[in-house]
């Protein structure tokens, strides 16, 4: 799967809770979201003084991160599905810092090969 298709493949599926989401799936829309904020975040910067972002742009990046909201949290859960954990497992992301890396490695690791609960492989 190559990032666009990626991209695509979670943004058309946006609210979808169900399935499985293999690793370029789940890592090309991290990316995504990344690129797209940090360029954001570039240009606050650019157009900003005294350290702070334009109000035009800060409101810019606070639409941009509720409308990939959904589909970051639908692609989380059904990465998690890959595994054959449920969805509840994004919650360890709560915990600071030993979550965080946590729910990390559990992204980075290689889903099932074969068919689980949550499905056929992706």
């Amino acid at each position: 799967m190559d990032f666009k298709q990626a991209v695509t493949t979670v943004l058309s599926k946006y609210v979808c809770f169900k399935g499985r989401a293999g690793r370029a799936e789940f890592w090309y829309f991290a990316l995504f979201q990344f690129v797209i904020m940090a360029v954001l975040s570039g240009i606050g910067v650019i157009f900003g003084s005294n350290g702070q972002a334009p109000a035009f742009i800060t409101f810019i990046e606070g639409i941009v991160s509720l409308a990939l909201l959904l589909p970051g949290l639908g692609v989380s859960v059904r990465r998690m599905h890959d595994l054959g954990k449920g969805g509840g497992w994004i919650f360890i992301n709560l915990v600071p810092v030993i979550g965080w890396i946590w729910f990390i490695v559990l992204a980075a690791t290689a889903g099932e090969p074969n068919a689980n609960r949550f499905g056929e492989p992706v």
